[in-house]
């Protein structure tokens, strides 16, 4: 809304010089007219700079300024017999400022208005053919901006949505970053905790640096992506947040889950990663398996760090038992 109110008081500065010294002011109905308009426009800045901008945009405020703009350019070209390219200038103000702030229906809508006003407003003060020429060449300029501005918008809001993405998305894996889970762990330890409490499944690859040594660093980044989708598979995201914590180490954040349930989830996932081997791009099969460490909070722990901390030493008794097995917290 700030933008509005800069662009709109920026046009009402410039009615008011244009009455004492521009074209407004060769006649007492062109000045009459301008401190008109420009007393509107200071109106809608003052609205604007203390109304809340979610009220006025659900009031569809931001349209009608676009819409309004344009109609108030295209009446004061008509009463001030202004058909000169500055007066037609005006008509960008609206354009340029709804193309860079508005959605696309927004500014087909208030770039169509000042088309339309623009061409009846010269049709009303010129001959036919001279006003349709003069249309047909600021409309051009005026549709090639907003389609131009509006393409920009569409960029930007690509590249601010792949940005977000990778701010909170594991590349290799499409599972969570670290952050992400530690923010959705806090929130379910100690800002919605559930009457069955939390569980934290820990899942290492076994014999992961092997794997890398053996058959290259792309075969380690398959078999963790390998491994993400079958974690996906047994475990339904909307019970669960996925995570990939760093390195070949997964976690799965059950809100609402006893540690017997989670047991059980962990489990399926063990079994899925045994009868799962890894398609490798010779054709040949990698065994895969997973060493797996179960906490709950409160049962095992009470805060994040705590619970953290008996997950993984559960993950730890399970690689020191023997690998691919799973371990669950000492109550």
């Amino acid at each position: 809304m700030r933008s509005a109110v800069l662009v709109v008081a920026v046009c009402a500065v410039v009615l008011v010089l244009f009455t004492f010294f521009g074209p407004n002011s060769v006649s007492t109905t062109s000045r009459v007219t301008s401190w008109v308009g420009a007393a509107v426009l200071m109106a809608v800045a003052v609205v604007g700079s203390v109304a809340r901008p979610e009220t006025l945009d659900r009031c569809g405020a931001f349209p009608a300024i676009g819409v309004g703009g344009a109609l108030l350019v295209c009446v004061m070209n008509v009463l001030t017999v202004d058909t000169t390219a500055a007066a037609q200038a005006f008509l960008a103000f609206p354009v340029l400022w709804a193309a860079t702030h508005l959605r696309r229906g927004a500014v087909a809508l208030v770039t169509g208005v000042a088309l339309a006003g623009d061409v009846v407003s010269l049709l009303l003060l010129l001959p036919a053919a001279e006003a349709l020429i003069d249309a047909v060449f600021f409309g051009a300029v005026l549709v090639v901006t907003a389609v131009m501005l509006d393409r920009s918008a569409v960029v930007q809001d690509r590249l601010v949505q792949a940005l977000q993405q990778q701010a909170t998305v594991d590349s290799l894996t499409g599972l969570l970053n670290r952050r992400v889970f530690e923010e959705a762990l806090e929130h379910a330890l100690d800002r919605a905790p559930h009457r069955e409490g939390t569980a934290l499944v820990l899942l290492d690859v076994d014999s992961f640096k092997q794997i890398n040594d053996r058959h290259g660093h792309p075969v380690g980044d398959d078999a963790l992506v390998h491994l993400a989708g079958l974690v996906r598979r047994n475990v339904r995201a909307g019970d669960a947040v996925l995570s990939r914590l760093g390195g070949d180490e997964l976690a799965v954040l059950l809100p609402g889950c006893s540690p017997e349930v989670a047991a059980q989830r962990a489990d399926a996932v063990l079994q899925s990663v045994r009868s799962t081997p890894l398609t490798l791009p010779d054709g040949d099969l990698l065994a895969l398996s997973v060493s797996v460490g179960v906490a709950h909070a409160p049962e095992h722990a009470r805060g994040m760090r705590e619970l953290y901390a008996a997950a993984d030493a559960a993950l730890y008794r399970a690689k020191r038992g023997g690998r691919d097995r799973i371990e669950v917290a000492p109550a």
